[in-house]
């Protein structure tokens, strides 16, 4: 059996080396909450590293992933449901109340190709402010999609529309905030799907984000 000698008082830390210790780590662990965990975790970046990191992308698509499964859990209960036969993919479109400040026989503004491999999901965004108006028209040529048109940015997001096992769909996207507003489509299916998306209206940008 060893003898082991008690600590003396001096071998201890003070009360103040204590409370310096305990600031430190708390200071660290905000910092690691603000800049890595939520925007890694949740898309939401309030210092703006975790965008320059491409943490807060890699947020974004957690969180879309995360609204298709919410959204494929309720359109199969729907299913389930005696009293809710209808498919989600026939729910209402993107359409804003009032008049549409695009012109319907306006040309086409931006066209973009996404090829889908079985599994795969892809995202298509417009950079678009409060109230601005985009119209647009998407196919999916070689099979059907699930999809959701949503917007998000700095924290906010909004789903416009979600559909399941759809070829096509048009409407009108009115931006609910500043931010990125668009398409997230994933090819539940055995053999590649070909969606073409375009887009006409007030936006300063198409881009694929995923």
């Amino acid at each position: 059996m060893f003898n082991v000698s008690r600590p003396t008082l001096d071998d201890l830390p003070t009360s103040k080396q204590l409370l310096r210790s305990t600031f430190v780590a708390l200071v660290a662990a905000i910092a690691i909450l603000l800049a890595i965990v939520l925007p890694s975790e949740y898309a939401i970046d309030p210092t703006g590293i975790g965008r320059a990191l491409g943490l807060t992308e890699m947020g974004e698509i957690k969180a879309q992933l995360a609204r298709e499964a919410a959204a494929d859990a309720a359109m199969d209960a729907a299913r389930a449901a005696p009293a809710k036969t209808e498919n989600a993919s026939s729910a209402a479109p993107a359409q804003p109340q009032g008049s549409s400040q695009v012109p319907d026989d306006a040309a086409w503004r931006d066209e973009m190709r996404v090829v889908l491999k079985p599994g795969q999901g892809a995202e298509v965004k417009l950079s678009m402010k409060t109230g601005e108006q985009a119209q647009f028209s998407w196919i999916a040529e070689g099979g059907v999609v699930n999809y959701d048109t949503h917007g998000d940015d700095g924290g906010q997001s909004i789903s416009y529309e979600k559909g399941r096992d759809a070829s096509a769909n048009d409407g009108m996207i009115e931006a609910a905030f500043d931010g990125n507003h668009g398409w997230f489509w994933r090819n539940r299916g055995n053999a590649d799907v070909t969606v073409i998306v375009r887009a006409r209206g007030q936006y300063a940008d198409m881009k694929r984000v995923l």
